[in-house]
């Protein structure tokens, strides 16, 4: 082989020409290759660039079409109560029941920000006065002929069963017409938003969480969003079929709990986790703690999830959350919001309640979330709704004094009343309660 190459030298050796006219296709050689890889590069970046821009131009669409059915929702909203028929009542499961409601006008309806609730006004045999009470929108808000709200038995040992909750499981038929306002709330996702979030939910609590879920799938987000759900066992998983659609979703992670399995559940094909949802399991299959969390419940299933997550190091700002009956959950940003108002050092000020048509007087707890809450806690009663300063249920007259309110209400209360369930006193205080 040695004599060979050392043939093939002198023959390049004896012939320059055949030398020069080898260097020239070498060189000739190494410029095409630079070029096709100059070239593929400048490929890949374009067609790079070229899906950027249509991600961006398919951002924009998306936004551009949620801020037209946002107007189209704001024309077509309405004020105070409107007629409502009973389209659909289904059976979910045990106590649970969905029902489908259709404008009695026939006429569009808004759509609704995923997370929010209509409000009933419910005439019902006696009761001196309407009842109202709030549930929440438990679909997407992508349809425009319907609404659809899903509702428990409130049952409780020890205690009456729920009024609306009952008279709407035993007595709403379909045909029947109801009244209802428009929707409302603050508890909401922004479907314009890309953030990942984490969607928390127990029981009936389900109901908002899904409606973020839903329509984050039907906007075509790749959003990042996990689905945590826990139940006592497969005959308590309400909208189940509802949620295993959303696993088939490439952007949404579903974790179902199981808090008491059922002899017949399977671990893996029933439910994912057996035992309580708490904070330590969102953690542990979490990546991180950067996510939005909007969690659903009782008192003190939220109470725990707040706490543990507050303790992971999830700021505040970033935990949203709705609770059955009055809220238990004090954020401190609540509290330092209220001392700003307030121009006070300490939690609340120091003060007495007078609740008058009960006789009593009650030295106001600091520690107390709101007005509302605290009466209940001491045995007076008061009616309420939506807990969040919308429905006007726990509207009270104010004899004497004043309240500050721990956030804006959705409309301003008459002169001389307060809206008890997201305002506290001021100093000394006479409601009409």
């Amino acid at each position: 082989m040695q004599s060979h190459l050392l043939a093939v030298l002198d023959g390049f050796g004896a012939n320059p020409g055949l030398m020069v006219g080898a260097a020239l296709v070498a060189a000739v050689g190494l410029q095409t290759a630079i070029a096709v890889f100059i070239g593929a590069r400048r490929l890949h970046h374009l067609q790079r660039q070229a899906r950027l821009e249509q991600d961006r131009l398919n951002l924009t669409l998306r936004a551009a079409r949620i801020q037209s059915q946002t107007a189209e929702a704001e024309k077509a909203s309405w004020n105070g109560w409107r007629k409502f028929t009973v389209a659909r009542k289904i059976r979910e499961c045990e106590d649970v029941y969905s029902f489908e409601l259709q404008p009695h006008d026939g006429k569009p309806l808004p759509t609704f920000k995923p997370g929010q609730y209509v409000t009933f006004g419910l005439d019902l045999p006696g009761h001196g006065k309407q009842v109202v009470r709030c549930y929440s929108l438990s679909d997407a808000p992508q349809r425009r002929d319907r609404y659809r709200v899903t509702i428990k038995r409130d049952a409780k040992p020890g205690y009456p069963p729920g009024v609306a909750s009952s008279h709407f499981c035993d007595q709403v038929r379909e045909s029947d017409i109801l009244n209802v306002k428009a929707p409302a709330g603050h508890f909401a996702i922004d479907t314009e938003k890309e953030t990942a979030a984490v969607l928390i939910s127990a029981g009936v609590g389900i109901t908002p969480v899904l409606s973020m879920a839903k329509a984050v799938v039907a906007s075509g987000s790749r959003r990042e969003i996990w689905f945590f759900f826990v139940c006592r066992n497969r005959h308590d998983f309400m909208l189940q079929s509802e949620v295993e659609a959303l696993a088939k979703a490439g952007n949404i992670r579903v974790q179902v709990c199981f808090s008491r399995p059922d002899q017949g559940d399977v671990k893996g094909r029933d439910y994912h986790h057996e035992g309580r949802l708490t904070a330590d399991l969102v953690k542990s299959l979490l990546p991180s703690s950067n996510y939005d969390f909007y969690l659903c419940g009782n008192g003190a299933f939220m109470a725990d999830l707040f706490s543990g997550l507050t303790t992971w190091g999830v700021p505040e700002s970033r935990i949203h959350f709705e609770a059955f009956g009055p809220a238990t959950i004090k954020k401190t940003s609540d509290t330092t919001s209220l001392r700003r108002k307030t121009g006070e050092d300490s939690p609340g000020p120091q003060c007495s309640v007078t609740f008058a048509k009960s006789g009593r007087t009650v030295r106001w707890e600091p520690g107390a979330t709101n007005l509302l809450e605290f009466a209940l806690s001491h045995g007076i009663r008061m009616d309420s709704g939506c807990c969040a300063g919308s429905c006007g249920s726990c509207l009270v007259a104010v004899k004497s004094g004043e309240v500050v309110y721990l956030n804006p209400p959705d409309s301003t209360p008459e002169a001389g009343s307060c809206l008890t369930c997201i305002c506290r006193p001021k100093g000394d205080l006479i409601l009409d309660a």
